[in-house]
C-alpha cells in the first residue's frame, strides 16, 4: 500500500526519462506535503516546481525553477520565478495546456474503505491529476492522519496513485479560534458592519481571509438562512454555524480552506461542506445561479474609474488575479447579486490613500457594485463615470485627499 521515501525517490527518477527538468505540481495553500517535496527536491537536481500560494520554507536552490499563477511568500520577488498571469477559473485550462505536469504530489487524508481524499486543498488539484495522467506522469499521494476526509472532487481510489506515503504532518494553524472583536482594528469594524448591512437574509456569500472578511462574518451573525459558495473558508464559517446563520438546507461550497484544528475537526466527513474543483466552483455561470450572491473581496488600490488593483506592488507582482475577476463577474448576474470591494481608505503601512486617481498597474477586477470603506459606500453600479467617481471620492476616500481627487477627477474628465 505504502513505500518509504528510498523508493519514492527512485519512483520520481522514473520522469527523468521524459525531461531532465520535469514540472512538479503540489498541492498548494496550507496543503502543502512537506515530506514528500523534500523527496522530490533529492530526486531532481533540476526541476519546475508550480504551486498555487506557496509559503516560506519550499526548497530554494539553484536548480528549483519557480512557476505559479498566484505567488506566495515563498515565490515572492524571486529571481527564478515565471508567473503565469490567469484568473483562478483558468488555471485548469493552463495545466492542461501549457503547463502539462510530469509529476502530481497530493496531500491526502488516510484511506476510508480504500479511498483518500484531499481533504483541505482540491482546487485546480483533480484538472493536474488528469492531465499528468493523460501525459503518461506520476502522481503521488502524502497520505496524513491529520488531514481531514471531504466530500467532493477530492476523492480519489488508492489505485490512481503510482506511489503512496504516510506521514504525521500538521496542517492546520497552530493555537485555537478566536471570536469576538477583540483582534479588529476600529476601521475594519466599521467596514464589516457597512458590509453587512447590504446583505440579507438568505444570502450566498463568497469571502476571503483577513481582518475585513473576519469583521464582516462577525457582524453578520445575526442574519438567518445564508449560504456559503466562495473558493475558499476559513474559521469563521464555525462562528455563523455557532450563531444559526447559516441555511442548513444548504450545501457549503468551497474549493480549498484554511484554519485552526477546530475547522478540519468540522470538515472531516463533514455530510453538508462540498470540497469542489475550481472548474465548478469559479465558474461564472455557477456563482451567478446562487441567490444573492455576495462576492466580498479586497484590493491595494481603487481608481476613480472604479478598476482595483489587488495583485501588484509598484508594477512587480505580489500575489496574482486568484478567483477576485470570476466572483465579481458572477456576482453582478446572480439575482440580487452584488460584487462589494471592501478596503481602508488609507494605507497604514505605504501611509498612502488607497483611493487614487487612476491605477498605474494592471487592474485585478472592476465594475464593482459598490466600494465600502470605514468612512462610508460608494454606490458605483448603474452610475456614469462622473458620477462613480464622484461617490468615491465622496464616500469612500479619506478626507485628507479628497481634494487632491477632485483636482485629479477634474484633469481626467470626471468632474
Amino acid at each position: 500500500m505504502t513505500i518509504s521515501t528510498d523508493a519514492l525517490k527512485s519512483l520520481l527518477r522514473q520522469a527523468l526519462r521524459r525531461t531532465d527538468t520535469p514540472r512538479v505540481v503540489i498541492s498548494g495553500n496550507h496543503a502543502i506535503p512537506w515530506t514528500a517535496l523534500g523527496v522530490v527536491d533529492q530526486a531532481f537536481e533540476t526541476y519546475r516546481l508550480n504551486c498555487l500560494n506557496a509559503p516560506t520554507g519550499i526548497p530554494d536552490r539553484e536548480g528549483v525553477l519557480y512557476e505559479t499563477p498566484f505567488v506566495g511568500s515563498g515565490m515572492r520577488r524571486h529571481p527564478r520565478l515565471a508567473y503565469f498571469p490567469a484568473r483562478l477559473s483558468q488555471v485548469p485550462l493552463l495545466l492542461s495546456r501549457r503547463l502539462v505536469p510530469d509529476v502530481v504530489v497530493l496531500h491526502t487524508s488516510l484511506p476510508v474503505d480504500g479511498r483518500v481524499s484531499l481533504g483541505c486543498e482540491v482546487n485546480v488539484l483533480p484538472a493536474a491529476v488528469a492531465a499528468c495522467q493523460e501525459a503518461g506522469g506520476l502522481v503521488i499521494a502524502q497520505m496524513n492522519a491529520k488531514m481531514p476526509y471531504t466530500f467532493g472532487d477530492g476523492e480519489y481510489d488508492l489505485d490512481a496513485f503510482d506511489g503512496c506515503i504516510e506521514v504525521d504532518e500538521d496542517i492546520a494553524i497552530p493555537g485555537r479560534r478566536t471570536s469576538g472583536a477583540e483582534a479588529r482594528s476600529e476601521s475594519s469594524t466599521i467596514i464589516g458592519r457597512l458590509v453587512a448591512d447590504r446583505i440579507e437574509d438568505g444570502a450566498t456569500l463568497q469571502l476571503g481571509i483577513g481582518e475585513i472578511p473576519d469583521a464582516t462574518l462577525h457582524e453578520v451573525a445575526n442574519h438567518r438562512n445564508l449560504g456559503l459558495w466562495s473558493e475558499m473558508i476559513s474559521d469563521g464559517v464555525l462562528d455563523l454555524q455557532d450563531a444559526g446563520a447559516l441555511d442548513p438546507d444548504r450545501l457549503l461550497v468551497c474549493s480549498f480552506m484554511f484554519g485552526r484544528a477546530e475547522l478540519f475537526e468540522w470538515a472531516h466527513r463533514n455530510e453538508n461542506l462540498r470540497v469542489l474543483r475550481t472548474e465548478t466552483v469559479n465558474a461564472v455561470s455557477r456563482i451567478a445561479a446562487n441567490p444573492a450572491m455576495t462576492s466580498i473581496n479586497t484590493a491595494l488600490q481603487v481608481d476613480l474609474f472604479d478598476q482595483a488593483n489587488a495583485s501588484r506592488i509598484k508594477a512587480r507582482i505580489h500575489s496574482g488575479f486568484g478567483g477576485q475577476t470570476d466572483f465579481t463577474v458572477g456576482a453582478i448576474h446572480a439575482p440580487g447579486g452584488q460584487a462589494i470591494m471592501a478596503l481602508r481608505s488609507w494605507h497604514p503601512k505605504a501611509d498612502v490613500s488607497t483611493i487614487v486617481p487612476m491605477l498605474q498597474e494592471p487592474a485585478t477586477s472592476f465594475q464593482h457594485s459598490c466600494v465600502v470603506t470605514e468612512n462610508g459606500v460608494a454606490e458605483l453600479f448603474g452610475h456614469d463615470d462622473d458620477m462613480q467617481a464622484a461617490h468615491l471620492i465622496r464616500h469612500a476616500a479619506h478626507p485628507d485627499v479628497r481634494d487632491e481627487l477632485w483636482a485629479a477627477a477634474r484633469e481626467l474628465g470626471l468632474a
